[in-house]
């Protein structure tokens, strides 16, 4: 079973485009986008915002939960 839809694969190729030409904006700050990462992520929560078949973002506490204890196994 696919994990993203069509949609999102549709958004996410218009960000990388944009991205590319130095097009692609961030919402908030209107700054231009030139990470690759950062571009993925603006056109999957577009596809999200429209519906799309997009996985669940990752919750903020378990990713810093994952750094914390992995900070502790280092130490």
């Amino acid at each position: 079973m696919a994990k993203y839809g069509a949609k999102a694969q549709r958004k996410v190729k218009r960000a990388m485009h944009e991205r590319k030409h130095r097009t692609l904006r961030s919402g908030r700050s209107g700054k231009k986008v030139t990470s690759r990462k950062q571009a993925i992520a603006i056109g999957l929560s577009e596809a999200r915002r429209e519906g799309g078949k997009v996985p669940r973002r990752r919750s903020r506490k378990t990713s810093k939960r994952k750094t914390r204890s992995h900070s502790h196994a280092h130490a």
